[in-house]
């Protein structure tokens, strides 16, 4: 007989996380990740171990909206809501398109994809150079967290059993000049696990760099970025020397530390992230997104 499994499904907010403060259960957004990690043997149940808590449908984590220059994102916001939102910037509607098939879309969300903490995770290197802010939410209040500190390393986050992760905040996100792009490399377009996820940023005055940032995603437990690699380029212009390009891409040989597994080798990984470094950096000319 099977085990029976507890569930609550609130109509508020406030009510899910009263119930989260009172007892540690397993929160369930879209699922596609929760799912998996759980499955069982063809015809059996997913053995979940502790209650259930559905937020899916809570619109307190579904708006998607403009505080300043900052974008909010809900949390449950799904990938084909997103797809249709007017103030996403394309770099990450153009990684929400390599995620999956569109049933796997139409229920996997923002937040599911940073809380399940994946090294392949296909949105998060471009978080990572936008510099995302997580606001997480309790019984006792808010607190706002940075992505690169909030994950921790393969499913492992900074979240406390009470708190739930409400909103992304892409800092200064709506500011214009930047030039953003956002490579993922696998057996396919989508519906497929990254081999290789690589984000670049850039804006500059004129000629000469005023910021950049480089993400990369499945060469490590977590995303790989260097905000003191990045300083080398400050105040160079483009295009940039051919020395300078030998020294990031030296300096991020280093740091990358992929591994072989059945979707590809450590070697294939390293070579793909440092040739999409040294195309991005090899560019004439940067245009705004």
């Amino acid at each position: 007989m099977a085990e029976k499994i507890i569930a609550y499904r609130f109509d508020r907010l406030d009510q899910t996380l009263s119930q989260l403060n009172n007892e540690n259960c397993v929160i369930i957004a879209g699922g596609t990740d929760v799912m998996v990690l759980h499955k069982s043997r063809r015809g059996v149940p997913p053995k979940i171990p502790k209650p259930i808590v559905f937020i899916d449908h809570l619109s307190e984590l579904k708006r998607v909206y403009q505080n300043d220059k900052d974008l909010h994102i809900g949390a449950c916001c799904t990938y084909s809501e997103l797809l249709e939102d007017p103030f996403i910037p394309s770099p990450l509607k153009d990684a929400i398109k390599t995620i999956a098939a569109p049933a796997i879309r139409n229920r996997g969300t923002l937040g599911g994809n940073i809380c399940n903490a994946s090294p392949a995770g296909d949105t998060l290197p471009l978080l990572y150079i936008y510099n995302a802010k997580l606001l997480l939410r309790s019984v006792k209040g808010d607190r706002i967290v940075a992505i690169s500190d909030f994950i921790q390393g393969p499913r492992r986050v900074q979240r406390d059993h009470n708190e739930i992760l409400a909103e992304i905040i892409l800092p200064s996100i709506l500011e214009g000049g930047s030039h953003v792009v956002f490579e993922k490399v696998g057996n396919r377009n989508a519906d497929a696990i990254a081999k290789v996820g690589f984000a670049g940023y850039i804006r500059l005055n004129g000629a000469r760099i005023d910021d950049v940032r480089f993400a990369f995603g499945a060469v490590g437990p977590t995303m790989v970025r260097s905000m003191d690699i990045e300083k080398k380029l400050l105040g160079k212009t483009v295009p940039l020397a051919a020395a300078d390009i030998a020294q990031i891409v030296a300096a991020f040989d280093k740091i990358i530390k992929p591994i072989d597994d059945q979707r590809s080798t450590a070697l294939y990984r390293k070579t793909v992230a440092l040739n999409l470094l040294r195309y991005f950096l090899s560019m004439k000319q940067y245009q705004p997104n």
